[in-house]
């Protein structure tokens, strides 16, 4: 896919509940923004929480735009994942693109790196902690210069 009209998403795992209906609002007003600006190729995490949310957005808007979902796993036995919401979405994806065979340490850190490295915009959930992969993963969007579109949500 190409870099210039390719959209990831990070954000937290744990969201206030009294949070989500506002989040994903804003999330499917940002992946609307995006689609609006060119944006055609979207790419998720797909851990549960925020990413989830935001696949379930751009899922739902593949109805209406012609978009595609790429689920960016970061090992293998993930796949197996017995969350309904993961098991739901994980048909709408396009592409399943696994970073790792097996479960090691900086899978996660390697999957981020690629979902940066193959965007030019990042939509982000994020309460503002300085730790933790969101926060890593922000840092280097930032480095690499893609727009940023950050919904704020609390701890």
């Amino acid at each position: 896919m190409n870099r210039t009209c390719t959209c990831c998403f990070t954000g937290h795992r744990d969201l206030p509940p009294s949070e989500i209906e506002t989040i994903q609002k804003s999330l499917r007003q940002q992946v609307e923004t995006a689609i609006h600006d060119g944006y055609r190729h979207f790419l998720c995490g797909m851990a549960n929480g925020a990413d989830l949310l935001f696949a379930q957005v751009v899922a739902e808007l593949k109805s209406q735009y012609l978009i595609t979902l790429e689920a960016a796993i970061p090992y293998q036995a993930r796949l197996q994942s017995n969350n309904p919401v993961f098991r739901q979405l994980l048909p709408a994806c396009d592409i399943i693109k696994v970073h790792s065979p097996i479960y090691h340490g900086g899978c996660y850190q390697k999957r981020n790196r690629y979902m940066v490295e193959h965007s030019s915009r990042i939509i982000a959930v994020y309460n503002g902690e300085e730790q933790g992969g969101t926060h890593a993963t922000l840092q280097y969007a930032r480095q690499q210069n893609l727009s940023l579109f950050i919904i704020p949500c609390t701890k």
